[in-house]
């Protein structure tokens, strides 16, 4: 599973922000290093979600709003009487 772009910048502003108020000079440099990394993970997060919005887009052909539930009208009307229906 893919961190969400959310995560990503949370976690960037987050290593930034330790980044500035360590006092040790190691912690520093290891937290702007990680404050850099999340920052590259939330633009590959951002493409990917942009990519997955996209292709809901192009392959949902029917919109849910058009879908309609089955009366009892139409469950009661059967061509083969003898089988039963399929579960939803």
């Amino acid at each position: 599973m893919y961190p969400t772009s959310i995560i990503c910048r949370g976690q960037e502003a987050y290593q930034r922000d330790r980044a500035i108020h360590a006092v040790l000079e190691n912690v520093r440099i290891l937290a702007g290093t990680a404050a850099i990394a999340w920052g590259k993970e939330a633009l590959l997060a951002e493409k990917r979600e942009k990519r997955q919005r996209d292709r809901a887009l192009i392959t949902d052909p029917i919109p849910k709003q058009n879908l309609r539930v089955p009366s009892a009208e139409d469950r009661s009307f059967s061509e083969n009487p003898d089988r039963g229906f399929a579960d939803p």
